[in-house]
């Protein structure tokens, strides 16, 4: 059986900086499916930067434009989907996703997501004094929401895109067998 046979959406969750966007942009390929990042899709709805969006909306602003997203995306087939980091925290875009999809957590140590997202400023919840203390606290409080919905767990530590790529197909080929 081709695992893309079904069409189902694949979603990719985990803490920002964990490589969700990158693995799904060469999972799409590979599947043949469309590659979406959830908060590029949030940006080109509203025109604006996400720090934008939390400046003027705040988080709650942006999660309610985030879950309208998961939902839209959930209503589709076909799509490799890079998620924000927070999407599971409602538990409408749990249900969502995991309904709709094959869900792959990329759980990465949080010292190599503090070395990933140091330098970035499109991160609104990273520009704090001390973002390593702050990936913890998310990673405290969003690590069992991913784990409740993944139908995959892969550690994204330092491996490369292609290698988490081949594990990925693999697994997926096992768990779509099912």
């Amino acid at each position: 059986m081709n695992i893309a046979d079904e069409k189902r959406n694949v979603y990719l969750v985990g803490l920002m900086g964990a490589g969700k966007t990158t693995i799904a942009k060469v999972l799409a390929r590979r599947l043949a499916y469309q590659f979406v990042d959830s908060d590029h899709e949030i940006e080109a709805r509203t025109g604006v930067s996400l720090p934008t969006i939390f400046e003027i909306e705040g988080e709650q602003g942006f999660r309610k434009r985030e879950a309208q997203v998961i939902a839209d995306l959930a209503s589709l087939s076909g799509r490799v989907v890079a998620t924000g980091g927070g999407a599971v925290l409602r538990p409408e875009n749990r249900e969502r996703l995991r309904g709709s999809g094959l869900v792959i957590y990329l759980d990465v140590p949080l010292q190599t997501l503090c070395e990933r997202t140091r330098h970035d400023k499109n991160r609104p919840l990273l520009q704090v004094s001390d973002p390593l203390l702050k990936l913890k606290e998310l990673h405290e409080q969003r690590d069992p929401l991913y784990r409740s919905i993944a139908d995959l767990v892969v550690s994204g530590s330092r491996i490369s895109a292609q290698a988490v790529l081949q594990l990925l197909v693999k697994e997926m080929e096992k768990t779509w067998k099912r």
